[in-house]
């Protein structure tokens, strides 16, 4: 019951009208006096950010805000983390290329939109990694390789926090979401960045055919997750990749094998 009212209220509340709304809010020059209190709601640390607090004129320029990259330093892998979060989960995929996040079953093919990528990746690893309001929303290379596709799918979002993830409508595969997939060295991966709710916004701010490990590919506006997905026999996570643990951009997330 509780599940049903939780996706009957984003139902009736998530739309182009609200969605609209909010972002105009948020690129309004009156949510700079916001910003402050945003600050301290959510305990960020102001320390790492490029410019300083006064510069920024509105909530949607501070949360997209940039960071010192000295902030940020390059593990020694050949795959790090793109983005500041949380691993919420992290594991091998099935057979039939399902995998669970939040107790709710997924189904690769329809993460996808295709049988065939999905079929690509049955029996290989993936990683789940939430942002919430206080991270860092830039999205950075995890890998050093060419791109093979991106496009895009879904239209609507549902949010993709705590709640969202166990009583939302299948906010990973049903959610609006830019995926990406990448020619390593040794095998592919795809990123698979997931809207928030409300706003489907995920700017690109790099479209060359190849990617340079750490470099930034993009951002968010607006909380959100990315899912890795990768070859079988393909590499082995770092230690430090557990369930519930943060993490942040450049930290060691796997070897390839």
């Amino acid at each position: 019951m509780k599940k049903k009212i939780y996706q009957y209220t984003i139902e009736l509340t998530n739309g182009p009208f609200t969605s609209s709304l909010l972002q105009r809010f948020a690129k309004s020059s009156g949510s700079r006096s916001i910003i402050p209190n945003y600050i301290k709601t959510y305990k960020i640390d102001t320390q790492d950010i490029e410019d300083e607090i006064s510069s920024f004129t509105t909530l949607h320029d501070f949360f997209i805000r940039k960071l010192r990259p000295e902030s940020r330093p390059q593990a020694p892998t050949d795959i790090i983390s793109p983005v500041d979060g949380k691993v919420e989960i992290a594991g091998n995929l099935h057979a039939d290329s399902r995998f669970l996040v939040k107790g709710q079953e997924y189904s690769l093919a329809e993460l996808l939109g295709s049988d065939k990528l999905a079929e690509r990746y049955s029996n290989g690893k993936y990683a789940v990694l939430y942002l919430s309001p206080a991270d860092y929303h830039r999205i950075h290379s995890p890998a050093d390789g060419k791109i093979l596709r991106q496009f895009v799918l879904g239209k609507k979002s549902y949010p993709v926090n705590q709640s969202g993830l166990l009583y939302g409508k299948a906010p990973i595969s049903g959610n609006y979401r830019l995926i990406s997939e990448l020619e390593m060295e040794k095998g592919r991966m795809l990123m698979v960045k997931v809207g928030a709710m409300f706003v489907n916004s995920i700017e690109l701010t790099n479209t060359d055919d190849t990617w340079k490990k750490g470099e930034e590919v993009g951002y968010f506006s607006f909380g959100s997750t990315v899912v890795l997905f990768f070859e079988p026999d393909c590499c082995r996570f770092s230690d430090n990749i557990v369930a519930g643990e943060p993490i942040k951009v450049g930290e060691a997330l796997a070897n390839m094998l």
